[in-house]
């Protein structure tokens, strides 16, 4: 079998110094880059095809789940992390492994056998839509929204972000920048944006609270919200209740 290609994927430069310390020496793998944010791993990693990556958790910029999402090559993952509150049992069950840090030699050994053997068992890169779809299921909140757009990847803060409209299996997200079509669902937004924020205000609609100018009456028993920029967004029954509670009147 030909040596595992691998990138390390890590924002502190003594963490990747202590994964390739730890790399060198043992058979059947070769460090083929090394990058300290997500966006210069994202790009390397869609260029240079590795095998597997080792992915910190929490960088700046672009974090090991955005970075994943936009992902177009699909390796095997072994996650670097100093946070266990992340999922860690989505990465027992879907990534390679996972190395809560700071972790011993011994311990990225065992990641190692563990991922000869997934390279020799199964195609890599079948478990990367199955970390997506856990990180979709949990309730994690999200500060940022990634977006691919024309092949630039751009990185929304959720801060920024005036209102969601659902658009069939898409939902388009309207800023002071513009507007950006993003490949997800309005319950995935309703379950990952801070609620004491944003309110689902119709089945087709969440907005950002910040960005509410008035409420006006809207034919018989619906609302319509007016945002800061006159934009206008509808109100359901049910909206105008949750509205209600968040609002206090």
């Amino acid at each position: 079998m030909s040596a595992i290609k691998i990138i390390i994927v890590e924002d502190e430069k003594p963490a990747r110094d202590l994964i390739r310390a730890y790399l060198e020496g043992y058979p059947g793998v070769e460090i083929i880059g090394e990058f300290e944010n997500g966006f210069d791993g994202l790009k390397a990693i869609n260029e240079m095809k590795p095998d597997a990556i080792f992915l910190d958790v929490q960088m700046p910029k672009l974090n090991g789940f955005e970075m994943l999402e936009v992902l177009e090559h699909t390796p095997d993952v072994i996650f670097t992390t100093a946070y266990d509150k992340y999922a860690i049992s989505a990465f027992e069950q879907n990534a390679v492994d996972y190395l809560l840090k700071p972790f011993s030699k011994e311990r990225l050994i065992e990641s190692l056998r563990k991922l000869e053997f997934r390279v020799a068992n199964r195609p890599t890169g079948n478990d990367i839509e199955k970390i997506r779809l856990h990180f979709a299921e949990s309730d994690e909140k999200i500060h940022r929204v990634v977006i691919k757009k024309s092949g630039k990847i751009i990185v929304i803060s959720t801060d920024d972000i005036h209102y969601l409209e659902a658009q069939d299996d898409y939902v388009m997200i309207y800023t002071e920048e513009g507007r950006y079509l993003k490949q997800q669902t309005m319950k995935y937004f309703e379950n990952h944006l801070d609620q004491e924020q944003f309110v689902r205000v119709h089945r087709s609609y969440i907005a950002n609270i910040s960005y509410i100018e008035r409420i006006e009456p809207y034919e018989k028993t619906n609302y319509i919200l007016i945002l800061k920029d006159g934009k206008k967004v509808p109100v359901s029954r049910s909206g105008m209740q949750v509205l209600k509670d968040n609002l206090n009147f």
